[in-house]
């Protein structure tokens, strides 16, 4: 077995702790680098221009353009995503109500209905055939 071998021992504990801290803050850097580029894209009040110019700066000259644009445009970048989920979560909402159907005429009809029938204004039989009536 000719050459060397490298042990663990061979790799020092602070290179080790060097090579975790870099490694993280290379997925730190990775994270902020996508949020801008997002948060331009996601911005209403830039115009294309503004999110060419912004884009090309954060992408030509990373370290830069990200310090610039979180110095000039970061104090609103939370509230934008503040915004933003709760669009989604409005949108969310309302696809829920409209697939429940809640609001709709035989949702209503059938709660009184059942409101009428529970006070005993209906027999059951007419209940029953009410609903067959709404439902079908």
């Amino acid at each position: 077995m000719a050459g060397t071998v490298f042990l663990a021992y061979d790799y020092p504990i602070l290179g080790a702790f060097w090579t975790v801290f870099l490694l993280g803050m290379a997925v730190l850097w990775f994270a902020l680098l996508f949020r801008v580029i997002v948060d331009i894209f996601r911005d209403d009040d830039l115009g294309g221009g503004g999110k060419t110019g912004w884009l090309l700066f954060v992408i030509l000259l990373p370290f830069l353009g990200v310090f610039v644009y979180v110095v000039a445009r970061g104090r609103n970048m939370g509230a934008r995503e503040v915004a933003h989920a709760q669009a989604r979560q409005e949108e969310f909402d309302s696809y829920v109500r409209s697939a429940a159907g809640t609001g709709t005429p035989e949702v209503e009809q059938l709660s009184r209905l059942a409101e009428m029938h529970d006070k005993g204004a209906i027999s059951d039989r007419e209940y029953q055939q009410a609903k067959e009536k709404v439902l079908h």
